[in-house]
């Protein structure tokens, strides 16, 4: 399934930016993608085999028709045929994996035990940027178990400003002049 979630998204990425409607189709697949996990029962019904093909693509025009691009729709349309429904997710990364390479946009998550303020966040945003000299999408992800401090995990490196991980750095150092 992730060679087709793969496919799937690529070629709707293709087709998208040829015709300019790259940034919208993402949103809307984003969106989507957010309706399907809030909803599960919908994706099972979507791909249920019992109910009738024709009656499973008509839920699909009354749910979006009219409201998401017809590139999507019938990209939609086309996973409900195959049965790849499944594949959505995996086509929605795809899709933005190429989107933000083409648009120079980096994914960065940071981890910190408390919500960063607005202000904390537009100052790792601009460290960020000029570290990489890309935009940065940030996801922020809260986790208790750090004692303070953040871990920013972009581009495949993971710089680790917590308070163990400082520890962790010093112990190091302490090691090596001990040894």
């Amino acid at each position: 399934m992730k060679n087709a979630a793969e496919l799937y998204g690529k070629s709707l990425y293709e087709l998208s930016r040829e015709e300019g409607l790259d940034q919208r189709i993402l949103s809307e697949m984003r969106t989507v993608g957010k309706l399907f996990s809030e909803n599960p029962d919908y994706i099972r019904l979507l791909s249920e085999p019992s109910l009738p093909k024709l009656e499973r693509l008509s839920l699909l025009d009354k749910a979006f028709r009219g409201s998401v691009e017809p590139y999507f729709l019938n990209f939609l349309k086309l996973l409900v045929e195959r049965g790849l429904l499944s594949s959505y997710n995996g086509a929605e990364r795809t899709f933005k994996n190429a989107y933000n390479r083409d648009h120079g946009i980096l994914e960065a998550t940071v981890f910190s035990a408390v919500a960063l303020t607005e202000e904390e966040r537009r100052e790792l945003l601009s460290r960020l940027r000029e570290r990489s000299g890309k935009e940065v999408e940030l996801t922020e992800k809260l986790d208790s178990s750090l004692l303070g401090g953040l871990l920013v995990e972009i581009d495949g490196k993971r710089l680790d400003g917590t308070v163990s991980g400082r520890l962790s750095a010093i112990r190091k150092k302490l090691d090596e002049y001990v040894l």
